[in-house]
């Protein structure tokens, strides 16, 4: 068999690169995957000190077979993690002590066949999807606000929300989403400061 060209060498490297971005991943994960999608939030903590008021939490987070498969397709999923700290008030609107916001871009890469889960401008690579997932699913010591004074936890309260960011989903696959649509990924929880404390 004579030697291939150039051309003919690129042609075929091109067509294999092409064929296993179409495959994916290995369908193992297809018999694992759940029905629906689920959040849930595991557990919900609160450190106070020097350095501030500190959030750790612990979501369960399982994506069904139909979201897979758009992450398959080339459809980037935005999370948002978003934490308030807020002092009630009873004379006035609750007054706002702190707020902090984490998100997530989650992606296949067809072409290195990893998992690519992006923060803050900063990229890491995983070999499944569990592992990409286990990434954002917790967090410690999360700094939400600065210090509050000794005895003051009981006047203050935190809201926590974990949720898929549908809008920045392509616009088409916008249409018709809602809480019935089965892509309510969300968690939202209020929880006294006293309450939360470790």
């Amino acid at each position: 068999m004579p030697p291939l060209s150039r051309r003919d060498l690129l042609q075929r490297s091109a067509s294999l690169a092409l064929a296993a971005a179409c495959l994916g991943p290995t369908d193992s994960w297809a018999d694992s995957a759940p029905a629906r999608n689920i959040a849930e939030l595991a557990s919900l903590g609160v450190n106070l000190g020097d350095e501030g008021v500190l959030l750790t939490y612990n979501v369960r987070l399982e994506l069904a077979r139909d979201l897979e498969q758009m992450l398959l397709r080339g459809v980037t999923l935005v999370f948002v993690a978003e934490a308030e700290l807020l002092r009630e008030r009873w004379y006035w609107l609750d007054q706002d002590r702190g707020e902090a916001t984490r998100r997530w871009r989650l992606g296949w890469q067809p072409l290195t066949r990893r998992w690519k889960l992006s923060q803050d401008g900063l990229s890491r690579s995983f070999v499944s999807l569990q592992e990409a997932l286990d990434a954002m699913r917790r967090t410690t010591r999360w700094r939400i606000a600065d210090p509050i004074a000794v005895g003051d936890e009981s006047e203050h309260y935190l809201v926590f929300r974990f949720r898929l960011d549908t809008e920045e989903l392509p616009r088409p696959l916008q249409i018709g989403l809602g809480p019935q649509s089965g892509w309510d990924l969300s968690i939202a929880r209020r929880i006294n400061l006293s309450a939360a404390m470790r």
